[in-house]
């Protein structure tokens, strides 16, 4: 396996321990391997890789081959770990999400608004189709709130056409979603965009221009269809709703592996190293001595708080800070 043509999942998003998600990047870079050739190249105690090995086997990242007598380990492929993962996630309590956007949209006292305040679309389909009218009118914003936690492709394929033409159009798109309890990266609108993410949210909701607001009429089918909302009152309350939760939210990206950054000479020596150069070879070549090489990757560990080279290459491949070290030939070690 090529780590570069790898995506390597970070299990630690996932609830695993930071033993279990280094143990699983080895072995997905190594190939087969026992436990303790996993402790020696990772450097740490035996005891902590077979914890490590359990965490991964329980959640379907790592299995057990045998080799004659020997008992060693193997990666399951990323995309698989990725399913299992998310076949874990606690399922959404329909009475709670039930009551949250009752209690919403009680607050809106629709039954106070005049005839002609609320529309009812009958299913989806009309419901979709309103939806791309009032895009296509929007001139300035567009809010939306998605309450899912799962998106099917056809909601997707019909959302992203909409969402790229209001980018086109120069109008301000803001989408809020929940934060996926499985610690995965949820997609969020095109380029040009923005994109928060929080633990609740109370209904599923679109605004246009502050003008017009569409929500469902059944939070647990989306078949049913949905209410157009045009009392100035009831739509002012939810924008003021959508804001108040916006400013609390987060922005994912900045959950992801933190950026590494290096100074030149530390990310030509890493460079050099990871390219299979050896010290001597990477000292002659920036024109400085062995020692200062090693001195180099010392204090980069050092920083890191990494104890060896294996660990340092696993850390700065999964932070993208220089290209993970080619693999060859996978190696089988007894346990």
């Amino acid at each position: 396996m090529q780590a570069e043509q790898t995506a390597i999942p970070s299990l630690g998003r996932w609830g695993l321990s930071a033993h279990a998600d280094l143990t699983y990047r080895a072995l997905l870079l190594a190939g087969v391997q026992g436990s303790n050739g996993l402790a020696r190249h990772l450097g740490v105690p035996v005891f902590r890789i077979v914890q490590a090995l359990e965490e991964l086997a329980a959640c379907g990242a790592a299995v057990q081959v045998k080799r004659g007598s020997r008992r060693l380990w193997q990666a399951a492929a990323p995309d698989q770990v990725m399913a299992r993962l998310r076949q874990r996630r606690d399922p959404v309590v329909v009475t709670e999400l039930v009551r949250r956007h009752i209690a919403t949209v009680s607050g809106l006292h629709l039954d106070r608004v005049l005839p002609g305040g609320v529309h009812r679309f009958r299913n989806r389909f009309a419901a979709r189709q309103r939806i791309a009218e009032l895009t296509a009118a929007e001139r300035h914003e567009h809010l939306a709130i998605n309450t899912e936690d799962v998106f099917t492709a056809e909601a997707t394929a019909a959302a992203a056409p909409l969402d790229e033409d209001l980018i086109g159009r120069g109008i301000r798109l803001r989408v809020l979603g929940l934060r996926p309890r499985d610690g995965s990266v949820r997609p969020g609108p095109p380029p040009g965009g923005e994109y928060r993410e929080t633990s609740r949210l109370p209904l599923k909701l679109m605004l246009f221009d502050r003008c017009t607001a569409l929500i469902p009429a059944d939070p647990t089918d989306f078949e049913a269809g949905a209410l157009e909302i045009v009392d100035p009152d009831a739509v002012a309350h939810l924008t003021e709703l959508f804001h108040r939760i916006w400013r609390t939210a987060e922005d994912p990206g900045r959950r992801e592996v933190p950026d590494i950054e290096l100074s030149a000479r530390e990310e030509a020596v890493v460079g050099l190293l990871a390219a299979g150069a050896t010290e001597d070879a990477v000292a002659e070549h920036l024109g400085i001595s062995r020692r200062t090489v090693v001195y180099t990757l010392r204090a980069l560990m050092d920083r890191l708080g990494v104890d060896n080279r294996f660990q340092l290459a696993l850390l700065l491949g999964a932070a993208r800070a220089v290209p993970l070290p080619p693999v060859g030939t996978k190696r089988t070690e007894e346990s």
